[in-house]
């Protein structure tokens, strides 16, 4: 019996020992609890007990959680963190808490959050992150978050919210989100129709308001007016001149991509040739198709041209620039992208296309024939092949090519300096 009591004993003593100095730690209601508030902490401490279920490092100093901060205490169902000065949490810093049911960031200044250690927090059912720097989430930031039933993201500086982003909340009850300095543009008009619609109670709706823009300022959400918002649309468009001329030197490729969405997509283009991938941002040239200030390029005048009206140029087009050219649109409301794959043939020798299909050209009859089981097929509509008859330039239309499709109209020329055919292979 004395054994036994002496075992007790040392095992307290252990338990005690185990508990950081400055912290206390005891059981309470069959909870584990470390007490680590108001004691002017800087830092986590190391050396609590691994059973410890709750723990509070509330008042006081933490900068930042770095990653693996509460490795020691896999058992975690409460932690709290509130008023500290904690400006970044880290990856990895809260991924092992995946028994997590409580969570209290709110009164600090964290604008770094690694929203990716959420995806292990599976258990959790309440997240206050109110009163912090917040100016974004990732559509995916809460995919994990099915028993989440309390959020509180009010007194942040989120601007916007990507549609969808509390759709993976199927439990959620209660959500905070009043004083944030919302942009009312076309990108949280989802926000305004789900809020109206979802049985989730939002209370303080009278302090979701409008920031920007400047005519909207004050506006409550629910009281916003519907605004002409519409997703992006490309087609990538094309204009031969066809003529049976004799070819010169040095060519030149142009396409164009019409865009339409509400508000004005932002065009982009991606290129994919034998060399690699190139991106453009458009424009990336003047009416004059020389490179935009803070455009990096070789020489004034890139390699690909992407003016400003949606055409892009390509000088001296040959064997290396053949590949897929595509235009991707982006504004609040999505992306949309149209792709051509561009390749050249020497008139009646035939080839291979883009596809790996062979062909032989017939220039004169203005048609590619496909070979199938060595017998010539003519190509057809479904093939979706375009045969383009590019014309030479002479002297100052040459020039003028530039200037041609820099202007408010599609190109309607495409210039080719040697006697080949060029196969646009459509893939819209």
């Amino acid at each position: 019996m004395q054994e036994l009591r002496l075992l007790c004993l040392v095992v307290l003593v252990g338990l005690a020992q185990a508990c950081p100095e400055p912290c206390e730690c005891g059981e309470k209601y069959g909870f584990h609890i470390a007490d680590c508030a108001y004691r002017d902490l800087q830092a986590v401490p190391s050396g609590f007990p691994a059973n410890v279920t709750t723990l509070s490092l509330s008042a006081n100093q933490l900068p930042t959680l770095p990653g693996g901060a509460f490795r020691e205490v896999p058992q975690l169902q409460s932690l709290w963190l509130a008023h500290n000065e904690i400006r970044s949490v880290a990856t990895g810093a809260l991924a092992s808490l995946s028994q997590l049911k409580s969570l209290d960031l709110s009164h600090n200044l964290i604008s770094d959050f690694a929203w990716s250690d959420l995806h292990s927090l599976s258990a959790l059912q309440l997240l206050k992150m109110d009163s912090n720097e917040l100016t974004f989430i990732p559509r995916d930031a809460f995919r994990s978050l099915r028993a989440l039933r309390s959020l509180q993201l009010n007194h942040n500086r989120l601007h916007t919210l990507a549609e969808g982003t509390f759709a993976p909340l199927t439990a959620l009850s209660h959500l905070q989100i009043n004083d944030n300095p919302f942009d009312c543009t076309c990108g949280i008009v989802w926000f305004k129709t789900w809020a109206l619609t979802t049985a989730v109670s939002i209370p303080e709706q009278d302090n979701i308001t409008c920031t920007s823009p400047h005519v909207l300022k004050g506006t409550r959400l629910n009281r916003l007016l519907p605004l002409p918002c519409s997703a992006p649309s490309v087609q990538l468009t094309y204009q031969p001149s066809q003529d049976g001329a004799e070819l010169r030197p040095g060519f030149v490729l142009a396409l164009h991509c019409d865009v339409d969405g509400q508000p004005a997509p932002q065009l982009q283009w991606h290129i994919q040739t034998p060399n690699g991938t190139v991106e453009i941002s458009s424009p990336n040239v003047g009416a004059d198709g020389r490179a935009l200030p803070g455009v990096l390029a070789v020489s004034s005048r890139p390699r690909f041209q992407a003016f400003a009206n949606g055409s892009l140029l390509i000088p001296d087009f040959g064997k290396l620039e053949e590949g897929t050219y595509s235009c991707l649109a982006t504004n609040e409301l999505g992306t949309a992208e149209s792709s051509v794959n561009v390749a050249l043939a020497t008139p009646g020798e035939g080839g291979e296309d883009a596809l790996g299909r062979r062909f032989q050209g017939k220039a004169a009859e203005g048609k590619v024939c496909y070979t199938v089981d060595n017998e010539v097929q003519p190509s057809g509509p479904e093939d979706n092949v375009v045969i383009i008859y590019l014309s030479r330039a002479r002297g100052p239309e040459a020039a003028a090519t530039a200037e041609g499709v820099s202007g408010k109209q599609p190109p309607g020329l495409l210039l080719l300096g040697q006697s080949l055919l060029l196969l646009l292979l459509a893939s819209f």
